[in-house]
């Protein structure tokens, strides 16, 4: 009677130790996947790739330029946004300094959500398209440049805007080719691939459809 005692006492024991250990594996393996889905992938050289910050500020620009007085397009009309990408060659960045210069060399002037802008003009309010730095929040700190550097910029813009969409993608991109020549870097699309002449001309496409389809409805 006492081992019968002694035997179901040991098989307890047992099946609480299982119980135990299978419970802990099953914590350690949620953990272990919680943390794989949060986990953040690291764009250029360990900095966060904020690809959606400039689309983030665009937006609002293009809302502040609706409820300024643009009465052309309303303000829940449908919305396109372009962007390209110019960095440094192999993963250097450009000096604050220098890449403020050239902006400024080609007309951009530093505004709205503490960017660079080209303008329709000289009305403010008309934003043609927009520069902002890869490094979040995508603001340019003026005062502190000189000892910033920026592995790299992107250049967006939000259709419709103040101009035609095909000249507005066309100012764009002369503006970043000469930016790249100047700076001696990349240009490339939105997902960070060299831009070649068929990604410029598919772009191109697609913005005229996008007309298109705004002048028809």
């Amino acid at each position: 009677m006492d081992g019968l005692r002694w035997l179901l006492l040991l098989f307890g024991l047992l099946v609480i130790a299982g119980v135990y250990l299978y419970s802990r594996r099953e914590k350690v393996a949620a953990d272990e996947g919680a943390e794989s889905q949060h986990r953040i992938e690291p764009g250029m050289d360990g900095i966060d790739d904020p690809v959606d910050e400039p689309f983030l500020i665009s937006a609002a620009a293009a809302t502040d330029d609706h409820e300024a007085g643009d009465d052309s397009t309303a303000p829940d009309s449908p919305q396109k946004i372009v962007t390209v990408r110019i960095v440094a060659r192999e993963k250097k960045p450009f000096p604050g300094d220098e890449l403020i210069l050239s902006m400024r060399g080609i007309g951009l002037r530093h505004g709205k959500f503490g960017i660079f802008h080209r303008y329709d003009g000289s009305d403010e309010d008309k934003t043609i398209f927009s520069a902002a730095s890869l490094v979040e929040p995508g603001s340019f700190d003026l005062q502190n440049i000189q000892g910033q550097v920026i592995p790299g910029i992107s250049l967006f813009l939000v259709l419709p805007g103040p101009v035609d969409s095909v000249e507005a993608f066309d100012l764009m991109l002369a503006a970043a080719r000469t930016l790249t020549q100047s700076l001696d870097g990349e240009l490339l699309d939105e997902s960070g691939s060299t831009l070649s002449v068929q990604r410029e001309r598919y772009l191109r496409e697609e913005i005229i459809q996008f007309q298109h389809s705004n002048l028809v409805s």
